[in-house]
């Protein structure tokens, strides 16, 4: 694991992620990337100081069950100014959740893909790209995923949050599947999960359900779990194994 600092010419400021390389790393090879979302009020760390990301693919790279990839953990809130996120985060009001939209959508497509692209040996194109998220990184993940299939073939979103479009609480006037035919041909893998114990799990389910209307091709894991490491942990050991 390594903290990495870029400069962000979307937002106008140098800000820092964290970076996974796997056991071997070596630049003359190339390797697929998974961006890791993490929830409202936390940061790059959640995935790995909470959850077990790195533990996760530590393990399953020894056992032969997860491909050699990278992992990035960025820095999903893009407000230039924050005062108190976690208590922002409870207040329900959409101004709050801007800077989860928009403004880290263009970080990540514009500084810090790039960034990981021309600092680490990767591969380039959709097909050796990911993403995912827990929460509201779920809901990032699902937005950010399903509008720009020419950056990422492979998205999950676990026990995604109200900023999920169209069947959140907060963007329902925004399409979640830009355009269903595209995703229907171009989707290596999408992946919904959430918990019965989970109160946010209305949201999944309605994702769920369009998706299945939609005949658009997806993965529903709905286990007994709440909105706790333990889900994040267990999807995102199934989902590295079945991504690149």
């Amino acid at each position: 694991m390594t903290t990495v600092q870029y400069r962000s010419t979307t937002l106008g400021q140098l800000r820092q992620m964290n970076v996974y390389t796997p056991p071997g790393y070596s630049p003359d090879r190339k390797y697929p990337v998974l961006y890791l979302l993490h929830g409202l009020g936390e940061d790059g760390r959640q995935w790995t100081e909470w959850c077990q990301a790195d533990n996760i693919a530590d393990n399953g790279i020894a056992e032969g069950k997860i491909r050699p990839m990278i992992m990035v953990f960025p820095n999903c809130d893009a407000r230039l100014t924050v005062t108190d996120t976690a208590k922002a985060s409870r207040s329900g009001s959409s101004d709050h959740y801007e800077g989860y939209r928009k403004p880290f959508e263009d970080d990540l497509l514009k500084d810090i893909i790039p960034y990981i692209d021309s600092h680490y040996s990767t591969y380039k194109d959709r097909e050796h790209r990911a993403i995912a998220g827990l929460s509201m990184g779920g809901g990032q993940s699902l937005n950010i995923g399903l509008s720009h299939l020419a950056t990422f073939s492979c998205i999950g979103g676990f026990s995604s949050a109200p900023n999920t479009n169209q069947f959140g609480a907060i963007y329902k006037d925004v399409p979640l599947v830009p355009d269903p035919q595209a995703a229907k041909k171009q989707l290596r893998l999408l992946w919904i999960a959430c918990g019965s114990k989970d109160g946010l799990l209305s949201v999944s389910q309605r994702t769920h359900e369009f998706l299945k209307e939609q005949a658009i091709p997806h993965v529903w894991n709905l286990d007994n779990h709440a909105h706790d490491n333990i889900e994040w942990d267990n999807n995102l050991y199934w989902f590295t194994q079945h991504i690149f």
